[in-house]
């Protein structure tokens, strides 16, 4: 069937929701609560207003940036994402090939679909690996210790689920991870064909780090299991045993952010968990340029949680963020359209920014500041 090209976030959403089952839908596009959180974030970040330059010679445009020491194409990159394969199958194998081609971080989760190691081979060693905290702290110690033997160089630790937040839509679509395909659930599978029949021919998607091998080794994880038992110390013992870059992600609270520069972290990650953990936590829009002030112009500053176009990207370089992780609508991307409409979708990303620089005037994506925005805007 012919489908339009995705030339935006809002065409890969529209275009995956008539091919995911709503359960499958649901998960990746759900929040927390009433999902104010997650709208608000977006809404927020819409109405920022860039100034527009004119008459800059800006034919050659730069948008290459350096993280930790190494150079990356873009200032935006892959966020971790849980069981991606529920978006489409091979849809783990699509985000690393992309991050290869284009030069960026992948972010590959505690929960991915496919193992640590096979994402880092197809990234190309460009894969920073996310990790969960989970039931007395040892298990994950063991994981971190994976990845480093894997080869990975940057760990992201997120600390805002110590317990997995409240998802209407998840609750009454009675999803569950481990992921089993049931009875309750064939009605809405028979009315999407292509996704059902090759998820059925590729099988059921799972957890790509706790195989029963895995298990055997002591690497072992349950969604459903508090996460509350990390504290101060626990951290303390993870920033000694990881010898590599350390990013914290899921910082919405400036003390917080500056008591983890003191604690040793290497870069902090302004996030939501793009809502889906609290419905009426701080706006990550509004949370950057106060920890930016917090930790000063030099700490590297990540951001993730709503940003779904170049301009986004944009806006949030200037108010103070180093790099902008995309979540959600790759994966719409890559369910509407596979590897095809997932390069789409990054194309447009790109070409987004490009235009966008263009029009504020500017040379290299380092020239973006607070400048660039409405007075009102800029702090």
């Amino acid at each position: 069937m012919f489908a339009m090209p995705i030339v935006d976030a809002q065409e890969a959403r529209q275009q995956a929701q008539a091919v995911l089952p709503r359960l499958i839908f649901d998960y990746i596009d759900g929040a927390a609560g009433q999902e104010h959180s997650e709208r608000e974030n977006r809404e927020a970040l819409a109405q920022i207003k860039l100034r527009p330059r004119i008459l800059q010679d800006v034919r050659q445009r730069d948008l290459s940036t350096q993280i930790f020491g190494q150079d990356y194409d873009l200032p935006f990159g892959i966020a971790p994402m849980g069981m991606c394969n529920l978006a489409w199958p091979g849809t783990d194998g699509m985000l690393a090939r992309l991050g290869a081609k284009q030069n960026v971080p992948v972010g590959v989760s505690t929960v991915a679909s496919s193992s640590l190691e096979y994402m880092w081979e197809h990234s190309q060693g460009r894969a920073w690996f996310q990790l969960y905290f989970s039931g007395n702290g040892s298990g994950t110690l063991r994981l971190a210790q994976r990845a480093q033997a894997a080869g990975y160089e940057t760990l992201i630790l997120t600390v805002d689920v110590p317990e997995v937040g409240r998802r209407p839509r998840d609750l009454k679509q009675g999803f569950k991870m481990p992921f089993r395909i049931g009875p309750r659930t064939f009605v809405d599978f028979a009315l999407h064909p292509q996704w059902s029949l090759t998820t059925l021919f590729r099988g059921s998607p799972s957890l790509g780090n706790f195989t029963p091998r895995d298990a055997e080794n002591g690497h072992v994880f349950n969604r459903e299991e508090s996460r509350a038992g990390a504290d101060w110390d626990w951290f303390k013992r993870l920033r000694e045993l990881w010898q590599g870059k350390l990013v914290v992600k899921g910082v919405l609270d400036a003390q917080d952010a500056l008591d983890l520069v003191k604690a040793g972290a290497d870069a902090i990650q302004v996030s939501s968990h793009g809502g889906r953990q609290l419905n009426s936590a701080i706006l990550p829009v509004r949370a950057l340029p106060r920890i930016r002030q917090a930790v000063g112009p030099d700490f590297p500053v990540f951001f993730d949680s709503g940003a779904r176009g170049g301009e986004d990207v944009a806006k949030l370089l200037a108010l103070g963020a180093d790099f902008v992780f995309f979540g959600r609508p790759l994966q719409f991307a890559a369910a509407a359209g596979q590897e095809r409409g997932l390069n789409q979708y990054w194309d447009s990303l790109v070409q987004d920014l490009s235009i966008t620089m263009a029009q504020l005037g500017k040379r290299s994506v380092a020239e973006l500041n607070a400048a660039d925005l409405e007075a009102q805007q800029a702090v």
